[in-house]
């Protein structure tokens, strides 16, 4: 951007806030915006959207289209040039989730003696753990580690790498994430080495890049993007998981888990799971 980096935030009912995500992603001009929603205030119905802008021209196409919702309340804040991201999250909590643990730097030295422990640094990337879609996935993970064992993993849009690094801590001999953020991939491949988990992680656009191909079909498929790309790929993670395989789902709201659902029954998935947090659903699907 050609100003200083800047966060809008956008306050009010759960209807608006909702209803202004739906608009966010049918926007074609807003297709990459980096946004979240999440409630901010249970007993006065406050949800609040925070989306980070990477041009004016993004900037100006979400401040406009959140003040088209008379309900929201929108605000934008000038983010220092600083590593605001790493220092936000320096005052982040460890998250649990079934049997994983994940922390980063500042808690080293806290963790407990019995869950499997990842120490994950997000730098420019998603995927702390904090966020509701990743801890939907790592739940769905840890219930089905207890009836089934996955030796081939694919982890679609890794982020930070931490599901793919999850798989490779719990006995997956393959575990191989995806991410089309070459700085992603970066830091997903920092993150294993840190953790001692033999995950490999590749820049790629889809699931067409070699490593990929070359360890299916997979056992398990994790992809915690968005909707609209979830649909998109709902072919091509078919073709990727091997029949009776499972697929993780998630990065999707609430009001978009018929539209995603809808698109893998049709290739005849079977949904086995749904995980409500807070406005987020995390599906488990069984490929007939």
């Amino acid at each position: 951007m050609s100003e200083q980096a800047q966060q809008i935030i956008a306050r009010g009912p759960r209807a608006a806030a909702e209803a202004a995500a739906r608009a966010i992603d049918a926007d074609p001009a807003l297709e990459s915006a980096t946004y979240s929603i999440l409630e901010e205030d249970e007993d006065r119905n406050v949800w609040r959207i925070d989306a980070f802008p990477t041009t004016d021209a993004e900037a100006d196409g979400l401040g406009a289209l959140l003040k088209g919702f008379a309900e929201l309340k929108v605000t934008r804040e000038a983010l220092a040039d600083a590593d605001w991201l790493a220092m936000a999250l320096s005052g982040l909590p460890p998250v649990r989730a079934g049997r994983f643990f994940v922390y980063g730097l500042h808690d080293r030295g806290r963790t407990p003696p019995n869950t499997v422990n990842l120490r994950i640094e997000a730098g420019a990337a998603f995927g702390t753990g904090h966020h509701g879609t990743t801890v939907g996935c790592l739940l769905a993970y840890d219930r089905l580690l207890k009836s089934h064992r996955f030796e081939r993993v694919l982890d679609v849009g890794a982020g930070t790498g931490v599901l793919a690094i999850a798989a490779a801590r719990t006995g997956a001999k393959t575990a191989v994430g995806t991410d089309i953020d070459p700085v992603s991939v970066r830091i997903a491949r920092e993150n294993a080495k840190v953790n001692a988990a033999p995950a490999r992680f590749v820049h790629a656009y889809g699931l067409g890049h070699r490593l990929v191909r070359a360890h299916a079909p997979y056992d398990l498929v994790f992809a915690n993007i968005l909707a609209r790309p979830l649909v998109f790929l709902a072919q091509d993670i078919k073709r990727a998981v091997r029949p009776g395989g499972l697929v993780i789902l998630s990065g999707l709201l609430r009001t978009q888990e018929r539209f995603v659902r809808a698109a893998y029954l049709a290739r005849g998935f079977r949904v086995r799971r749904r995980i409500h947090r807070d406005a987020w659903a995390t599906l488990v699907l069984t490929r007939g």
